[in-house]
């Protein structure tokens, strides 16, 4: 359904700086009815990416084919199948209410307005805003918006749906009805969504398959459950429940792949790998410095995004 080759793209520098390759030979394929995480630190170049596969910005070189016609050459043709939410709110007009934005924003791929209206019905309820139907968009929360956003990219029926952050400023309960909202339209409606995230709760939750970007350039693309069995380590998560003073969080931020969290309900969270005991034998050492009060230790697994940093981290050192 999506095949990209080669693409490449090179912004001028600002105030005389060299240029910047943002997007350096990239290649993949995306299948239909599949979810994919196009992920990257900030600057990796999934938004330029994004934005030259649904025909905002032109590439440099490359191809990119969207059930089979080409976005450069065919661009009208190809944006049939493609519809896009943008990071940020301002995927919607603010000043017509749900029902209106949705009526509209078919219109605009020639759907009749009188035609959809028990498909408009239908997607009112399925993103539950059907008591919002009547309302102004400039009225909505923000996580409301971000669900009539993506209700407004899936009303055109096109196959193909980008989805830049869509989680972006969400509450948790926002974050985990549009995930769900995700997986059905993929396994019910056979779309082909692609995702960008920061939030690797998310991408772990809800995509299949991940493209990992860094420096313009693909450094990992693989199936979640395989970088996670191929990167499998024994971590060790250590909770206590009071303060650390300055000279602990300093010399515990030290330690190499020593991860330092601070919990809701005020405890903090120490992860650890246990293949350098010495790491944890240390750990145990600053702790005990300061008698500090341990309230658990258990073992955990791998979480997706303890794989993601390290591929980036290889990916910077050559591998």
């Amino acid at each position: 359904m999506v095949r990209v080759e080669s693409l490449e793209k090179t912004y001028p520098g600002r105030r005389g700086a060299p240029p910047v390759k943002a997007v350096d030979r990239v290649s993949f394929q995306v299948p239909q009815g599949q979810l994919v995480g196009l992920l990257g630190p900030n600057g990796a170049g999934k938004t330029t990416i994004v934005k030259m596969m649904c025909g905002l910005i032109r590439p440099d070189a490359g191809q990119i084919f969207i059930n089979g016609k080409d976005m450069v050459c065919r661009r009208t043709e190809a944006l049939v199948d493609v519809s896009a939410v943008l990071e940020g709110n301002r995927n919607i007009y603010w000043r017509l209410t749900c029902r209106e934005n949705l009526e509209f924003f078919a219109a605009l791929k020639g759907r009749s307005p009188r035609e959809i209206q028990p498909e408009i019905a239908r997607y009112l309820d399925l993103f539950k805003l059907n008591d919002k139907a009547d309302t102004e968009a400039r009225k909505l929360s923000r996580g409301m918006q971000q669900k009539l956003a993506t209700a407004v990219a899936l009303i055109a029926q096109s196959r193909v749906v980008l989805l830049d952050e869509p989680t972006l400023g969400l509450d948790v309960q926002a974050s985990l009805e549009i995930r769900e909202l995700l997986k059905r339209i993929v396994q019910d409606e056979g779309r082909t969504v692609i995702l960008t995230s920061h939030d690797m709760n998310v991408v772990q939750d809800t995509c299949e398959r991940v493209i990992i970007i860094n420096e313009g350039r693909i450094v990992a693309d693989d199936s979640i459950d395989h970088l996670l069995d191929l990167f499998q380590v024994k971590v060790c998560r250590i909770v206590i429940g009071e303060s650390l003073t300055p000279a602990q969080q300093q010399a515990i931020q030290a330690l190499p792949q020593v991860l330092l969290e601070e919990e809701n309900n005020g405890k903090i969270a120490l992860t650890v790998p246990l293949e350098d005991a010495q790491v944890l034998h240390e750990l145990f050492g600053i702790l005990a410095a300061n008698s500090t009060v341990i309230c658990a230790i258990e073992q955990k697994q791998t979480s997706f995004e303890r794989v993601f940093l390290e591929i980036l981290g290889r990916s910077e050192h050559g591998a």
